[in-house]
């Protein structure tokens, strides 16, 4: 027996519908190749949002993905291609007309993922009884079901995801999460599968844009609410009887944040857009300028080979280009290993500053 999908409540389908209407209003291509990270300054994210709790609430831009059952920050780095690696495989296979989820994809997705490390056993069920353990005291807070149960669970939950039904997308792909999450079926990377396969789910519905696809943004700054919706689903043990509309809910809450979150960001770098195209105008600068101005106004660190591939212009126009807006007092010039680049002057920073959303983000859906 696997968590079963409690019924949808009034307010968790309008939810589902504003998620789906940001979709559709943001129209994102669909993806064949999981967009490249930066991951060390994700988990650096992740590191400091474990230490301090306090940030537990906040969102990050360009966050990524949390480690759950990693021993230290090195490990997690030398899994992240593995990682990248798997949700590419994902999107690829996602919407093959022959395609159907079995047990040789989720041992090679696995295997992707920890077969970096071959003490991990990638690829191939864990053998023994398994606690999830909480990383500061080794104190259980998890025991998973034993690992003769592991087959006939899977064999259930893939049968799950290649049934057909009319619960919403992205509840399914919230059960997938749970129920591989709760097996635990390998001795390492459990989390990392869980999340891809919730990706899964949706990507074959069509879905690959990862604000939509996946958790994980939400997940760098909330992991401790993570564990303690898993805790209040589960109790601490395999107890698939329980109700997991906690956990229904939390996924809702994360992919509504981000499609929020995402949907602000871009009426405020059209806002910006708009602004810096006056502001160039009344300069009398050139109007490719507005790229480089609008990247360092994010907070990009720009180079002259950077401009010059995204205004289109020589490597002499690219230089003479951010020369001018050092001296019109937009960006300042600075140097690093690589060598000379730009950053924001108070100026630009003024404007991006204005064109900020004046509303505080939103925290819950389902805030009483």
């Amino acid at each position: 027996m696997l968590f079963q999908t409690p019924s949808i409540t009034e307010r968790e389908a309008e939810v589902i519908d504003e998620i789906d209407t940001i979709r559709r209003q943001l129209n994102l291509p669909r993806l064949r190749e999981w967009p490249g990270l930066p991951w060390r300054a994700i988990h650096d994210r992740i590191l400091q949002a474990s230490k301090n709790p306090a940030l537990g609430t906040l969102f990050f831009e360009n966050a990524g993905p949390a480690e759950d059952d990693e021993p230290g920050a090195e490990d997690a780095w030398a899994g992240a291609p593995g990682y990248h690696t798997a949700l590419s495989f994902v999107l690829q296979l996602a919407d093959a007309p022959d395609f159907a989820i079995d047990e040789g994809t989720i041992r090679a997705l696995h295997y992707m993922m920890v077969g970096h490390d071959p003490e991990n056993a990638p690829g191939r069920w864990r053998r023994g009884s398994i606690s999830v353990r909480e990383d500061l005291s080794s104190r259980p807070v998890y025991r998973a079901p034993h690992a003769k149960f592991i087959p006939g669970l899977m064999a259930e939950l893939i049968a799950s995801l290649n049934a057909g039904n009319e619960v919403p997308v992205f509840i399914r792909a919230a059960m997938a999460h749970l129920n591989l999450a709760a097996i635990h079926p390998f001795s390492d990377g459990n989390g990392r599968m869980a999340r891809t396969l919730q990706t899964f789910v949706l990507a074959r519905d069509g879905i690959s844009a990862p604000p939509f696809a996946s958790i994980d943004e939400y997940l760098s700054v909330n992991n401790g609410e993570y564990y303690r919706t898993l805790d209040e689903v589960d109790q601490g043990a395999w107890q698939p009887e329980r109700d997991a509309r906690p956990w229904i809910r939390f996924c809702l809450t994360a992919h509504w944040l981000q499609a929020r979150t995402l949907l602000r960001r871009t009426e405020e770098y059209d806002r910006l857009w708009d602004e810096l195209e006056r502001d160039v105008k009344h300069r009398g600068l050139a109007e490719r300028m507005i790229f480089a101005l609008a990247g360092a106004a994010i907070g990009d660190s720009l180079t002259a080979a950077q401009h010059q591939s995204t205004a289109g212009v020589s490597a002499r126009e690219a230089s003479d280009d951010l020369e001018r807006l050092v001296e019109a007092g937009l960006l300042v010039a600075t140097s690093d290993k690589g060598g000379r680049c730009y950053l924001a002057a108070g100026a630009l920073k003024a404007i991006r500053a204005r064109m900020r959303d004046p509303q505080p983000p939103d925290q819950d859906p389902f805030a009483a």
